[in-house]
C-alpha cells in the first residue's frame, strides 16, 4: 500500500490529511447499525432453567428427597446452584432498609446526646489545685529544672 501511494505520489496528501483533521482510533458505525440481541431461551441445549429461588426460602418441613438441600429426585439444577444452595451467604431479609437506618440514625443520636450532657457536667479543672511546699525543687532535679507550682502561687 505505501508503494502505491508512492507511485502515485499520494503520500504527501495523505499526511497532510491526517494532520488536519484528526480522527477517532475507532468506528461506532458498527454497533449503531447492529441490532440488539434476542435471547435465546435454548442456549444451554434445551435444559430446562427453574427459576432463580435461594433453597433456603423453600419449605423446610416439606416432603423433599434431598431434605439438606431441599430438593427432589429429578429437579433440574439452575445454572447458578452454587449461589442458590442452602450453604450459600444468607441473604438478610428480616430488617428493611428503613427500620435499619431509623436504628442507626437512633443510636447516633442517643450517643451524641449522651456525649453533649457528659460534657455539659463534666468539671473543667479540680476545685483546689494541689500545692507543693517548696514547689519540689529537689525531687524535680534541684536549681534550675522546671518548677512546680509552690504554696500561695494562684497561676500556674
Amino acid at each position: 500500500m505505501l508503494s502505491r501511494r508512492l507511485m502515485t505520489g499520494r503520500l504527501a496528501q495523505t499526511a497532510a490529511t491526517r494532520l488536519a483533521s484528526p480522527r477517532a482510533a475507532f468506528s461506532q458505525a458498527r454497533a449503531l447499525r447492529a441490532q440488539p440481541e434476542e435471547d435465546d431461551p435454548h442456549l444451554n441445549g434445551n435444559y430446562p432453567n427453574p427459576p432463580a429461588v435461594k433453597r433456603s426460602f423453600r419449605d423446610p418441613y416439606g416432603d423433599w428427597w434431598d431434605k439438606q438441600e431441599r430438593r427432589n429426585f429429578g429437579e433440574p439444577v439452575h445454572e447458578d446452584n452454587d449461589i442458590l444452595g442452602v450453604f450459600s451467604p444468607e441473604q438478610y431479609t428480616h430488617v428493611t432498609s428503613n427500620k435499619a437506618l431509623l436504628s442507626i440514625g437512633t443510636f447516633v443520636a442517643a450517643f451524641l446526646g449522651v456525649c453533649g450532657l457528659v460534657s455539659l457536667s463534666y468539671p473543667d479543672k479540680p476545685s483546689a489545685p494541689r500545692t507543693f511546699p517548696h514547689g519540689l525543687e529537689k525531687e524535680l532535679g534541684g536549681p534550675g529544672a522546671v518548677r512546680a507550682r509552690q504554696t500561695g502561687e494562684d497561676t500556674w
